[in-house]
């Protein structure tokens, strides 16, 4: 438990982070979805779009400190292997 002024003003500011990290990264993951859900049914234009789409959302989660950049790197481009690997 947090004693001093500045440690509990600490606590409170990270749950505000916290909340504000999740929503971002829920909404990346969102758009992620989108895109395997148009690889799966096949539907390449849809898939393009999809991808279109998530990858400035992906790569703005790292702007914003959500995840690190070459962990969204190598997620936008296993997407766009997949993407591309469609008939």
């Amino acid at each position: 438990m947090a004693n001093t002024r500045s440690a509990k003003k600490m606590v409170r500011k990270i749950a505000r982070r916290t909340e504000v990290n999740k929503a971002r990264r829920s909404r990346m993951r969102s758009y992620i979805r989108k895109v395997e859900e148009a690889i799966a049914s096949g539907d390449k234009s849809a898939a393009q779009d999809a991808l279109k789409q998530a990858q400035p959302e992906i790569m703005r989660a790292v702007t914003k400190g959500v995840m690190h950049k070459n962990t969204s790197s190598r997620k936008v481009s296993r997407l766009s292997r997949r993407v591309g690997a469609m008939a």
